[in-house]
């Protein structure tokens, strides 16, 4: 049965698109590749990527993804909030989970498994409901298994990659394998169907839900699919609550793009496929071992144990887990079981029937295989006792096994078990409508023994049957029945006797009326309860087949149910005195088609006591009139009414039974002479293969030496490449910074080994050398270059024979210089050398080194001011000068002072100062662009001398602007001139 919540969740985020959760493993980068290089633009929706990353390495994947999608890919901090069209990627060592619209991270336990994909397909699955898809990619194992389940439970896409395609197909098939995968593609395509569900997902027109069963109009649409699922698996969604119903209806339609019930229902009519898939959906296997911890520790405390202590060696244990669904729930009670027998130290026989609705959780759950996510639930103590593992699977140890009997069984529709210590069904009565509610509980309460324990879900409740059972825990839903129950199961009891069947028969009918009846209908049927109860004899329906379909009256006390697998038919059901009585009275009827009946006999029951009775059998038929059902009778005969027959003579069973006992020894006759021949045939073909089988063997045993050694050989070979990917990822981070530096120093470099081949260069490289890309792997000496240098193969060769640096500086064609250098190195571990020859352009070191040789010749004062004013470069004068001024470190007008500010004076009254300002006021002029150059002269006496200088300030043509600033001393000149009019003067 499926354990989803009855009523949806409010989602709290504020994101208000979809939600993409991505499952991948090993293998899983090339699919995540191909799935958004095809991810069409404009979804709105968010992709959340979570993988299996080793807690030691840095993951690459961010990087990785980006070149492929034009999405942002972040790598996931705590609490960050998810945002469209983004693509979130999970850090290594931690578990994520999502919750308010918000990222949420958590360490990884490294001594635990750990399931990421399965724990945050659920979170998704509780946050975003309807508006989730969860895709599961190539990985091996089966995490992301449980968490697709949650996802299709909560109403989302949920998507597979095809497994064909895939590197490792162990997740695709695991999740396939559930039934629930809403469409199998390869990951190319996964992209165009994520935006297909989002963008063009129908309104489906559907109204509001109907409150009953019946609400439904005969002949709607949705009566049509109700009695389409009703006849394709024989159970009656009209039991079931329809709000349920309806959501599951509407998430097929809305994976299927179809808008109303009708086109549905057509295309239910023509796909048988989609009803097996609707069918599915409705009974969703949520469940998982010892869920709602607390309840089972109650469990095994309060009733376990009690059951265990009150054991007698007669009368075995039974126990009935109803709506198990894939069985996790049966398995968890026979583990409690087992553990509570070993605190006893007694071993008392137990049966636990475990049984559900849909035949494949059957089959799933009597498999005992499991997946890995199991040992998350169970602890490894429980998982080393009860479970053998096999590969990726763990599988149920057959001591454990061999306590529980699986079968299908309708809760609603079926006969119950009967003398049950403990009966459990939780999570199952809370889908159903309140008249089915009821249904069922009494048959759980009629299933179980006086004193019996009945366990239900945390949502569910006893309802009106509280006062037949006193609660052990009312926390847990635990109660202990106070009496036991002989009422009739259910209201349709009485229309067994009008030839409808059960599906307890072999064709599968649904037994009793069809929903909707008036209440005249069930007084009349009370009224029939009443009289079969009080004047019919106990009876039983037998099928074609001699399966019990229905008792009526109090005809269970002349029935046994012994212990092992249950069976139905009717001679493992009857007392041992009562079987040859029955089955020649139901041979003759079912032949004459007329009622038989025996003589009275008495008869030992099975509750040890003896009573007289007188058996008839009569042909009932049914719907179909080609088939006939039984109905047999118990008729206690007292000393009053001893001998009457009602008009119908009574069978003489002697001679019945002589007459079929001379049939079976003819036929027994006939069977002994084929089964001779046919053991002469077995025991030919028996040497044949005793004789391959020995060759099966000797083969089996070399394959299984051959498997060891490979298993040996693939440990190592795992272990080599762990190592090999490290070394790799440490080779790919020292190319990256190899090549990063190069591009960053923009120098022409070569690379060479010893044999002088080319192994790498720098793009500078190739403006010297006349080489290309493909030339690496070619010598040096086979390439011209621009360099004069004639010994550059003759200096080469030596500095890698010697093992020494060689420096240089030459020049090229072109007329720019380099600092040539040839670095020869040896490899770690190995006597092979390289050599790295750089060449550095000192094109303008040389140039700046010139002009400072210019300036440095001129005998004035010369200074380079850049068009900020601040100075650049001084000539030696310039530095003489000011060292014999007394700025001998250039504090005041070295390189790097800004000149302008140093003619800037403050003291007016200082006779400096008006130069000072014609300075200033001419410099930035010149500056700006307004003059190409100034002079004047100035005084500049010292203490004991007195001196003249000519300023002189030209704008400096280059891009950048700026000038230069010259001071010559005119101190001769100015003194000649003022010697000339004195000497005119005096002649």
């Amino acid at each position: 049965m499926p354990v989803e919540a009855e009523d949806q969740e409010m989602i709290r985020s504020d994101f208000c698109g979809h939600v993409v959760g991505i499952g991948a493993s090993a293998g899983g980068l090339e699919a995540l590749e191909q799935l958004f290089d095809a991810m069409p633009s404009g979804s709105g929706a968010a992709f959340v990527v979570v993988q299996h990353l080793s807690p030691d390495h840095k993951s690459l994947m961010a990087n990785l993804l980006a070149r492929h999608t034009s999405m942002p890919v972040v790598t996931v901090r705590d609490a960050m909030e998810i945002e469209a069209e983004t693509i979130y990627l999970i850090p290594p060592g931690n578990l994520m989970t999502i919750s308010e619209g918000q990222l949420r991270l958590s360490p990884k336990n490294p001594k635990a498994l750990s399931l990421p994909i399965d724990l945050f397909f659920s979170s998704l699955a509780r946050e975003f409901r309807d508006r989730c898809i969860g895709v599961i990619l190539s990985g091996t194992g089966s995490d992301g298994t449980r968490g697709s389940v949650a996802i299709n439970d909560a109403g989302g896409l949920l998507l597979a990659q095809d497994p064909e395609s895939a590197k490792f197909d162990g997740m695709p098939r695991s999740v396939i394998a559930t039934g629930l995968v809403d469409e199998i593609l390869p990951a190319e395509t996964l992209g165009r169907r994520i935006k297909d569900h989002i963008l063009q997902k129908p309104e489906t027109r559907v109204g509001p839900p109907p409150r009953t069963a019946s609400d439904l109009d005969i002949g709607s649409a949705l009566e049509g699919i109700f009695h389409l699922l009703h006849n394709h698996g024989g159970v009656n969604f009209r039991d079931y609550k329809p709000a349920t119903v309806l959501r599951r209806i509407e998430r097929r339609m809305q994976v299927r793009h179809v808008p109303d019930f009708e086109h549905y229902l057509e295309l239910l009519e023509n796909d048988a496929g989609e009803v097996s898939v609707l069918r599915r959906e409705i009974l969703i296997p949520v469940t998982n071992f010892f869920r709602d911890p607390e309840a089972f520790d109650t469990l095994a405390s309060k009733a376990v144990e009690q059951i265990v202590q009150q054991a007698s060696g007669s009368h075995p244990i039974r126990v009935w887990v109803a709506g198990m669904s894939t069985g996790e729930e049966a398995y968890s009670i026979a583990i409690l079981f087992a553990e509570a027998f070993d605190r006893a130290r007694r071993w008392p026989d137990i049966k636990i029937f475990a049984t559900d609705v849909e035949q494949k959780n059957v089959d799933a759950a009597s498999a005992g295989t499991f997946s890995e996510a199991i040992m998350a639930e169970v602890s490894p103590e429980r998982l080393e006792r009860f479970f053998i593992k096999r590969g990726s699977h763990f599988v149920v140890k057959p001591d454990l096994r061999q306590t529980l009997v699986f079968a299908r069984h309708n809760l609603l529709e079926d006969p119950p078990f009967t003398r049950m210590d403990m009966v459990t069904c939780r999570n199952v009565l809370i889908y159903f409508v309140p008249g089915a509610q009821e249904r069922a509980l009494r048959r759980l309460q009629y299933a179980l023994a006086p004193g019996g324990y009945l366990f239900l879900g945390s949502s569910e409740s006893l309802a009106g049957l509280s006062s037949d059972f006193t609660p052990v825990s009312s926390k847990h839903k635990l109660f202990q029945m106070l009496r036991s129950t002989s009422l009739p199961l259910d209201s349709h009891s009485s229309s067994a006797l009008l030839g409808s069947r059960s599906p307890a028969s072999t064709r599968g009918r649904r037994l009793g009326a069809q929903p909707g009846r008036s209440l005249d209908a069930s007084a009349i049927d009370a009224a029939q309860q009443l009289l079969l109860r009080d004047h019919a004899p106990p009876s039983i329906l037998l099928s074609e087949g001699m399966e019990l379909v229905h008792i009526f009256g109090q005809a269970q006390r002349y029935l046994h149910f012994p212990s092992g697998s249950i069976s139905l038919e009717i001679s493992k059901l009857l007392p041992t005195g009562i079987v040859p009585v029955a089955q020649a009275l139901l041979r003759r009827a079912a032949k004459s088609r007329e009622l038989v009946r025996s003589e009275a006999s008495t008869f030992r029951l099975p509750d040890g006591s003896s009573q007289r009775l007188c058996i008839s059998a009569q042909p009932l038929a049914g719907d179909d009139r080609n088939a006939v059902f039984m109905l047999l009778s118990f008729e206690p005969q007292d000393v009053g009414n001893a001998g009457v027959t009602d008009g119908a003579p009574p069978l003489d069973v002697n001679a019945e039974a002589m007459e079929r006992i001379q049939s079976l020894e003819q036929e027994l006759a006939a069977t002994r002479e084929s089964l001779q021949a046919t053991i002469e045939e077995l025991e030919a073909s028996n040497e044949e293969l005793q004789a391959t089988n020995e060759e099966m063997m000797a083969a089996n045993e070399e394959l299984q030496s051959s498997n060891e050694e490979l298993q040996s050989v693939n440990e190592e070979l795992y272990t080599v490449n762990a190592e090999n990917q490290e070394k790799i990822q440490i080779l790919n981070r020292l190319n990256a910074d190899l090549d990063s530096m190069a591009k960053a120093a923009s120098i022409a470099t070569l690379f060479l080994d010893e044999s002088m081949r080319i192994t790498r260069f720098t793009p500078e490289a190739t403006q010297i050398f006349k080489i290309r890309d493909g030339d690496v792997g070619r010598p040096i000496d086979d390439f011209t270059h621009s360099l004069d240098y004639p010994d550059l193969m003759h200096d080469l060769r030596h500095s890698l024979r010697e093992g020494r640096m060689q420096e240089h500086e030459v020049s090229s064609e072109s007329g720019r210089h380099y600092l040539l250098r040839i670095l020869p190195y040896t490899l770690q571990g190995a006597s092979t050398r390289g050599a790295v020859i750089t060449l550095v352009d000192i094109t303008s070191i040389r140039d700046v080194a010139l002009l400072q040789a210019v300036l440095d010749s001129l005998d004035h004062h010369v200074a380079v001011i850049d068009n900020d004013g601040v100075i650049l470069m001084v000539n030696k004068a310039w530095h003489t000068f000011a060292e014999r001024n007394g700025d001998r470190t250039l504090n005041g007008s070295g390189v790097g002072v800004n000149y302008l500010d140093a003619c800037k004076m403050e003291d007016t009254d200082n006779p400096d100062a008006p130069y000072a300002l014609k300075a200033l006021q001419g410099l930035q002029r010149v500056l700006k662009g307004d003059l190409d150059g100034f002079s004047f002269e100035y005084p500049c006496h010292s203490a004991d001398t007195r001196r003249w200088f000519l300023m002189h300030a030209g704008k400096l043509h280059h891009p950048d602007g700026g000038a230069i600033v010259s001071h010559l001393e005119i101190t001769d000149w100015i003194l000649g001139q003022a010697q000339a009019p004195a000497e005119t003067q005096a002649s």
